[in-house]
């Protein structure tokens, strides 16, 4: 397909030029004609795009369609083993080693639940079709906090104000964890996390190996990796800054070798006024303060 747009540009120049010649010529006749066939080229090359976009709206109902069905199907055995070791763990609440191995079945089945929600997440977003939502962003980084614990790593202190966002919020999760994991796996297991929300800004200060301005400025580099680590990919920040881009994030990146790196989220674009800030105006409004 790519062959037949390049077919229709080069058409267009070829036409175009032809007009270009007519004009320095003098040719009326010749300038008349190329336009015709310039205009009934673009009618061509719409009609021929709009069946080319046709086709793509097609099969990506179909893909979506497919994978829904098998989305579904894996599901319901993931909703089977939540609802059976429940079960069993009213049976066997006398039994600590019993509990111990249920436990490990529902942290499993809490982590494939996130796995499907992602997949269904990244199928929509190659489609455009994720939608953004309402949320507490304050409740939201506690809970990947959490998650967090569970590397038994750094301590994090955590100094939130309560925030409403609407936003991508599975997108804004990966964007989040890539930053907390980053945050842990530059800092020793001694150095705290200080993760601080207040006015629409979200800072996530660590206090590990840092870096100098050579890797700030290559820091967005979609395969850059750091001298620190040579484990991974290096597309965690790509990413970040991808997705803030995309929802309207400004992100800012501060850093000092041996010091430290903070990483700084004006979310003033997607925030929304908090309930109990709406209800003081609507009462100064009516007089009522």
């Amino acid at each position: 397909m790519k062959k037949e747009m390049w077919f229709f540009i080069l058409i267009n120049v070829f036409l175009m030029a032809m007009v270009l010649y007519g004009f320095f010529s003098g040719d009326i006749n010749l300038i008349i004609n190329t336009l015709m066939a310039l205009v009934g080229v673009l009618i061509m090359g719409f009609a021929f795009n709009s069946y080319l976009l046709g086709r793509k709206h097609k099969v990506d109902e179909e893909v979506l369609h497919l994978s829904r069905e098998i989305l579904h199907e894996l599901a319901i055995p993931l909703s089977t083993i939540q609802a059976n070791s429940l079960l069993l763990k009213r049976t066997c609440h006398n039994n600590e080693k019993s509990l111990k191995r249920l436990g490990r079945i529902e942290d499993a089945s809490r982590r494939l639940e996130r796995l499907y929600a992602e997949l269904i997440y990244s199928i929509n977003k190659e489609i455009h079709i994720v939608e953004r939502e309402t949320f507490n962003l304050a409740r939201l980084i506690e809970e990947r906090i959490e998650v967090m614990h569970l590397f038994k790593r750094n301590e994090f202190i955590v100094k939130l104000e309560a925030t409403n966002v609407l936003v991508d919020k599975i997108g804004f999760e990966k964007m989040l964890d890539n930053i907390l994991s980053n945050a842990m796996k530059y800092s020793s297991k001694e150095s705290p996390i200080v993760v601080t929300l207040k006015d629409a800004m979200l800072s996530i200060q660590d206090y590990g190996v840092g870096m100098d301005e050579w890797e700030l400025i290559n820091i967005y580099n979609r395969y850059y990796q750091s001298q620190n680590n040579n484990q991974g990919e290096g597309i965690g920040l790509a990413l970040v800054r991808a997705y803030c881009i995309d929802e309207k994030i400004d992100i800012n990146i501060k850093s000092k070798k041996g010091k430290g790196t903070e990483v700084i989220l004006n979310l003033h674009q997607i925030s929304l006024p908090n309930e109990i800030d709406m209800i003081q105006r609507d009462n100064h409004v009516k007089g009522k303060d």
